[in-house]
């Protein structure tokens, strides 16, 4: 990107890019955008969090994703090259976009692939099954001439991150597709292994 670009441009440029990808994967994406109160570039140490994205014309339900990070020169690749997070839930839920949103930063500091999982226990809500995040390639596209990926946060139970982490993974993901919880993350549900 040429260094006489406009901040405001150059901002304005990637955000309509990334838009535009990730609507071609996932449809029309909603006219009002989640704006985290403390914007991303401010940092997380001081709450900063990425906006959220909301398409609800793919499934029969809500993909939330986040659009601040395909771009971004600080963050780590991944496999799918540079990334955004994504979450499904079956309707409208505030808990996944949040966590989402959050998580943004620490995609700065690791590279979070698909087939990984990270463990969120204590970040679910009261009474939730979910213990962790399988990721997982929702899509892969080109953002001006650079590779970039959605990356699925799927909420998984104890007993299926042991699978995962037993070598399993292919089986959970077979079996969360089965049950009809993929792409969906359903915090109050039995373990589909």
């Amino acid at each position: 990107m040429a260094s006489n670009v406009p901040e405001d441009d150059h901002w304005t440029l990637w955000w309509n890019a990334r838009i535009a990808a990730m609507e071609a994967l996932l449809g029309k994406s909603d006219d009002i955008v989640g704006h985290a109160p403390v914007p991303f570039d401010l940092g997380a140490d001081i709450g900063g969090a990425a906006d959220i994205v909301f398409f609800r014309g793919h499934v029969n339900g809500v993909i939330a994703a986040t659009s601040e990070l395909i771009g971004n020169n600080e963050q780590l690749p991944n496999d799918q090259g540079n990334y955004e997070l994504a979450i499904g839930h079956r309707a409208d839920d505030e808990w996944g976009p949040r966590i989402i949103s959050q998580l943004a930063h620490y995609t700065l500091q690791a590279a979070l692939n698909p087939g990984e999982t990270m463990e969120i226990g204590p970040a679910t809500p009261d009474g939730s099954t979910i213990a962790a995040f399988l990721f997982c390639d929702y899509g892969r596209f080109q953002v001006l001439g650079r590779n970039a990926g959605l990356l699925l946060c799927i909420g998984i139970t104890s007993k299926e991150l042991s699978f995962c982490r037993a070598g399993k993974r292919t089986r959970v993901e077979l079996a969360l597709k089965s049950a009809g919880v993929y792409p969906f993350t359903d915090l109050n549900r039995d373990s589909t292994v």
